[in-house]
């Protein structure tokens, strides 16, 4: 087993990684940025080496200086967490050529399924369901404008070199199509280094499902079920819940292989996500792979009782999987809210100092979170500063608890979006769990509809 891992993040997912560290007995060490010297994960991990300024791309996402903090502190692993350099192939080479550990897939994976459209290859050899698309990516305006009447309007453009809603556009007809493109590009080339852009068909008004896995050195791959990720803004999760309201057992058990076979084909051997779509009449079509931990991550430990962080670092030192797919065990429900520090009408950022913090007690209720009293929200970081989880016996006391949960929680000094999680708790809609990644636009055009006079 590892002696001490390096944890190449900040905020809540930091200190998560430090608490599993804590359990299994690894020393760590914290990086950190000059506006992150007084963050928690700072002060909590065994050791700690600033890593540059506040911007991410002259610290957080500085690889050199990163391998040399591990260097220092003789770290013999490295934990990407999510975001920063999680999918990152030429962090997880410089690990392999410093004989350091990167607690993640091997390079080769890591580039194969973040590429979206090698990975759409990957999938169809599994005999996965595929949206109608471009077999690679696009190369130049008339490729372009042959596929968009080939496969038809409405499009979808995406990124092949990255995800999170960046490089994405909905081309609606062949007017706005040359538009959109250059506007994709331009916005994958500035977020992932690459302005490749692939094409698919758009899906309307589908629910966003995706899979956790893990998988050992040993080719033992499993499933932990899966998660309902729907309630989305711009392609940014807002809130999950597990398991799905749309999800029976029998198609778990379908899209759970699935999500297996597929793993089992590129030899995967870490923790990892697939992601679907699924159409009203329960199609399901693969979307793309995470090979990192999830951001909602939480909600599948709460339902089976399996520590994701733990596992991944066992993995990554060369053990078995403890666990078989029989011996997996779901219980329960369990919805996880992202609590942003933005204003919940205009969604606009509101960074700045908490003056008051305190998390929800009670039954049934976990915080994963990296903010205090009197700690600053920095405006150069994601703006979470909080994952609320409830679990219950069942959905609606999931959602009992998360309400009072949500009510019970004092954050001031910033805005942030607990009201738009209340309003979204309260949906008859919801409670009936009967929604799409189209869910909150509603609420946005119903806001307008008030903002200018009109009835809703």
């Amino acid at each position: 087993m590892f002696k001490k891992i390096l944890i190449a993040n900040r905020g809540e997912i930091a200190l998560r990684i430090i608490w599993a560290c804590k359990e299994m007995g690894i020393k760590t060490v914290a990086i950190y940025s000059e506006e992150d010297r007084d963050s928690l994960h700072v002060r909590f991990a065994d050791e700690e080496v600033c890593v540059g300024p506040a911007h991410s791309s002259e610290s957080y996402l500085n690889v050199p200086n990163i391998i040399s903090a591990a260097e220092i502190t003789d770290a013999d692993a490295i934990h990407p967490g999510y975001g920063f350099l999680a999918e990152n192939p030429h962090l997880a080479e410089i690990c392999e050529t410093c004989q350091i550990k990167f607690i993640g897939p091997d390079p080769r994976t890591i580039r194969l399924m973040g590429d979206k459209s090698e990975a759409r290859k990957q999938a169809k050899k599994v005999g996965l369901s595929i949206i109608p698309g471009s077999q690679g990516i696009i190369k130049n305006d008339v490729e372009l404008k042959k596929l968009a009447e080939k496969i038809g309007y409405p499009l979808m453009l995406k990124a092949a070199g990255g995800g999170g809603g960046k490089g994405m556009r909905i081309v609606e007809d062949r007017e706005h199509l040359l538009k959109e493109f250059r506007a994709a590009e331009t916005e994958a080339a500035a977020s992932f280094g690459s302005a490749n852009l692939y094409l698919e068909r758009y899906i309307k008004n589908p629910r966003h499902i995706e899979i956790q896995i893990l998988g050992d050195n040993h080719k033992n791959i499993i499933h932990l079920g899966e998660r309902e990720c729907s309630i989305q803004r711009k392609y940014q999760k807002i809130l999950e819940e597990s398991p799905s309201p749309a999800i029976s057992v029998k198609l778990l058990k379908k899209m759970g292989n699935a999500a297996v076979d597929l793993a089992k084909e590129i030899g995967y051997n870490s923790a990892g996500t697939i992601e679907f779509l699924l159409d009203d009449e329960n199609n399901y079509y693969f979307m793309e792979m995470n090979t990192r931990i999830q951001v909602e991550h939480p909600v599948t430990e709460c339902r089976t009782n399996i520590d994701l962080v733990k596992q991944q670092i066992r993995i990554a030192a060369g053990k078995r999987l403890a666990i078989s797919q029989k011996d997996v065990q779901f219980k329960g429900h369990s919805i996880e809210c992202r609590i942003n520090a933005e204003d919940p009408e205009t969604f606009a950022p509101s960074p700045g100092t908490i003056t008051a913090f305190h998390p929800p007690l009670g039954p049934g209720i976990r915080v994963d979170t990296a903010v205090y009293e009197q700690c600053r929200v920095s405006p150069f970081y994601d703006s979470m500063v909080a994952k609320l989880i409830s679990f219950g016996n069942n959905r609606e006391e999931a959602i009992h608890r998360m309400r009072r949960a949500l009510e019970c929680t004092i954050i001031e000094g910033i805005k942030t979006n607990i009201p738009l999680h209340l309003k979204i708790l309260a949906d008859p809609d919801f409670i009936k769990g009967k929604y799409s990644t189209q869910f909150l636009s509603r609420f946005s055009s119903e806001k307008k509809k008030k903002d200018t006079g009109k009835s809703a």
